[in-house]
């Protein structure tokens, strides 16, 4: 016999938890497609040369080994290995180099889909869990107005979960080319380096990274200061972002003109467009934030984290960017820009903060009862007659008292109860209880209906 064993990381949610996840599933993919994006599903499995495209993240891939293998796979690396994707970017960027002449670009694709991460559990952190991207990928060339389009797409499928219990989001942007051109202008040249240290801020503070800033990434205290100013920087429209960095390039001397600051400022113009262009259509659901950093290695534009309103605590819970080089094909490159929301973690904080909950656990409407074993197949004919009909239909798993039968409907939220006709029956007709208010009736398979909001599984909290 099986024994019960929970793993630390890889949730199993119980039905009722599932039709909530699930809700959400087709809630996100509603927005997506009103939007244009088309669904896709790649396979769970990359060649490690792929995987380690990402950085920091590389450390944190499930190699996968058959049994045959096991103990034998120290000589082979990691590079012609397979491992498990952990985000759904990368196997999107091999995807379309595959498969691009038969591709219409840009490529607009929405995917929801598991993804396995070695990272370590905690609360709202799996190592086995959910994401729901959306990307556009270009052939050759992306115009930057898919850079405020896709934050905006992400907002409106956070609006769209606002009735089950999702708080109100917002985008925090910032672009990497701004931020490397500053870090260039300052003197600094380990900019990946300097990337990944500042997206530790809301994790350990600005005190440790100004630490990590001058142990690993070779800065001195005046321009690890300095890079923390810059992180310090927000705004919510491009005029006042355009003010405040360019106080900060005087105040450290960066040289207006240099090719640091040009690089700088082609990021400064495009994240002022992004917020202003946002402000149009959302005002303030999107705003400038220099410390968004995004520590992958991949990214070389815009950044983008999300936060919910009173949520802090939970982090960001969509997160993406604009990248140009992930994908490629001799001098062709794919440059895309996408978001991902991270599922599985949004699930958990719904469930466990804000109470979302399933009105009821089974999705059917109608369960048939069974008068005796010997009447089960004319329990089955009102199932079938109602199923055709599109209404979701069990029939009793025994013929037990009826009362019984009725309490297991009770159960699993199953609101209607049907009694088929008994033979000898004076009155010859099916009747059906609402079993929440008692109310019962005579009924006819072939024309009765439920009462939709009383039978519709949805969402509560």
């Amino acid at each position: 016999m099986a024994k019960g064993a929970s793993l630390s990381g890889f949730p199993e949610w119980l039905p009722s938890q599932r039709v909530v996840e699930q809700t959400m599933i087709d809630t996100l993919r509603h927005v997506f497609e009103l939007n244009g994006f088309i669904g896709i599903e790649t396979r769970a499995v990359e060649p490690g040369s792929s995987l380690l495209k990402k950085g920091e993240t590389s450390k944190e891939i499930y190699l996968l080994s058959r049994l045959q293998e096991v103990g034998h796979e120290d000589g082979k690396p990691v590079e012609d290995r397979l491992g498990l994707h952990f985000d759904l970017t990368v196997p999107l960027s091999r995807y379309v180099v595959e498969h691009s002449g038969q591709l219409t670009f840009p490529f607009k694709r929405w995917q929801i889909q598991k993804v396995w991460r070695g990272e370590r559990p905690q609360d709202g952190r799996f190592r086995e869990f959910v994401q729901a991207d959306i990307d556009v990928i270009g052939n050759g060339e992306l115009p930057d107005h898919y850079e405020v389009e896709l934050p905006l797409v992400m907002l409106s499928a956070l609006e769209a979960l606002r009735p089950y219990g999702c708080p109100k989001a917002t985008v925090h942007a910032n672009n990497r080319k701004l931020s490397e051109g500053f870090y260039r202008g300052l003197g600094l040249s380990d900019i990946e380096g300097v990337l990944r240290e500042i997206d530790k801020l809301d994790k350990i503070g600005a005190e440790e990274v100004g630490k990590l800033l001058v142990s690993e990434c070779g800065a001195s205290q005046a321009q690890a200061s300095a890079c923390l100013e810059l992180a310090e920087l927000t705004a919510t429209d491009g005029a006042g972002l355009r003010q405040g960095f360019r106080d900060l390039c005087e105040a450290h001397g960066i040289e207006v003109g240099g090719q640091a600051y040009e690089l700088a400022q082609e990021g400064l113009e495009t994240l002022a467009m992004i917020v202003d262009e946002a402000a149009r259509i959302r005002p303030g659901a999107v705003v400038a934030d220099l410390k968004i950093a995004r520590g992958l290695d991949y990214y070389t534009g815009s950044v983008y984290e999300t936060f919910l309103d009173g949520a802090e605590t939970l982090g960001s819970i969509c997160s993406g960017g604009r990248y140009d080089n992930l994908a490629s094909q001799g001098s062709r490159t794919y440059p895309g820009v996408g978001l991902s929301i991270g599922l599985s973690r949004l699930l958990s904080y719904m469930l466990g903060r804000v109470g979302a909950h399933a009105s009821r656990v089974s999705p059917a409407a109608v369960l048939v009862a069974v008068w005796n074993e010997a009447g089960r197949t004319a329990s089955n004919h009102v199932a079938d007659l109602l199923r055709q009909r599109g209404i979701a239909a069990d029939v009793a798993p025994s013929a037990a008292k009826i009362g019984k039968q009725i309490k297991y409907a009770d159960h699993l939220g199953i609101p209607y109860v049907w009694f088929p006709a008994q033979e000898g029956d004076a009155a010859g007709h099916d009747e059906v209880k609402n079993i929440e208010t008692g109310d019962q009736e005579a009924a006819d398979a072939v024309s009765w209906l439920p009462d939709t909001l009383i039978a519709q599984q949805g969402v509560e909290f």
